[in-house]
């Protein structure tokens, strides 16, 4: 049968940047395994699959895939599955902007909750609340180890209060702060990287800096994740949720509303803007939200 597909760029209003998402419409009757085969065949970081909810009152049920796995939970994927669903309902061939439309996706981790807008024939934003808050997991590896394993020094790991951690908000990330934007754009992982990084849960590395290449950006990153077989990640929605773990760990950050918007994607050629809104209360996290831009650049069929 034939299956409509979409190719989105998310974390970005312009084509060809940002991070690219296959998203399979009208999924019904696709197992795991094919899904698989198909995340495969498309070999982006990440693919969605669309199915109906199992609920009436949510918009849809999502499967995603990256080409090695199936996932619980990941950013780019609902931020951009929620703006095309938002297009699409809308119509696409209209520049009009219509409304948010508010809904919740079905993930594998729980209920999304999503607000996603029309910012144009293709071009939309979507924000949604994290379902899980992260959780702390643990100290990363000593500085040693993490310089063998990323081909840098150990004085250049961490800054200020900072220090390597894991987290996770659904996905669990070992989060490595770096001294300056340059080892960040230096660092590669090496033949120690899998054994530095190994264990279960373990081997996706979300690599910060506070040096960034925009002056109104928070934070300057990368992230690899060759278990996921993806070797580096233009934008990881799901790296920024566990992060927020990290920000109350090591940030002073008072009562209220936090806004960090993260940079990711730039030693690959396509820059990115992660935002990332953190609500604090008695000294604790209690929300945080995941939000940015998506367009679509194209759409075709799955004969399958």
């Amino acid at each position: 049968m034939s299956r409509p597909y979409a190719i989105l760029d998310v974390f970005t209003d312009t084509p060809l940047s940002g991070n690219p998402l296959a998203v399979v419409l009208d999924a019904e009757g696709l197992d795991g395994d094919r899904m698989q085969a198909i995340a495969r065949e498309f070999n982006l970081s990440e693919t969605v699959f669309v199915l109906p909810p199992e609920s009436p009152r949510h918009r849809a049920r999502l499967r995603i895939f990256t080409p090695g796995r199936e996932l619980p939970f990941a950013g780019h994927p609902t931020v951009g599955s929620a703006v095309l669903l938002a297009l699409d309902e809308d119509g696409t061939a209209s520049a009009t902007v219509a409304p948010a439309h508010a809904f919740g996706l079905e993930e594998r981790i729980g209920i999304v909750p999503c607000v996603a807008e029309k910012r144009g024939p293709d071009l939309g934003f979507a924000r949604f609340k994290l379902p899980r808050l992260p959780q702390y997991l643990g100290d990363g590896p000593s500085a040693e180890l993490i310089a063998d394993a990323l081909g840098l020094e150990p004085s250049d790991i961490g800054f200020d209060r900072h220090a390597p951690s894991r987290h996770s908000a659904g996905v669990p990330f070992d989060l490595i702060p770096l001294a300056s934007r340059e080892a960040v754009e230096k660092a590669w992982p090496t033949p120690r990287f899998a054994e530095v990084f190994a264990g279960e849960g373990r081997g996706d590395v979300y690599i910060y800096s506070c040096r960034t290449v925009h002056p109104d950006h928070s934070f300057h990153t990368r992230m690899f994740a060759p278990t996921m077989g993806i070797p580096e990640d233009p934008a990881t929605g799901a790296a920024a949720a566990a992060f927020a773990g990290a920000l109350m760990e090591y940030e002073p950050l008072g009562e209220g509303t936090h806004d960090v918007f993260i940079e990711q994607g730039f030693a690959m050629g396509r820059p990115s803007l992660i935002g990332l809104q953190i609500q604090i209360e008695s000294g604790a996290l209690v929300s945080a939200e995941i939000g940015g831009a998506a367009v679509v650049v194209a759409r075709g069929e799955l004969n399958l």
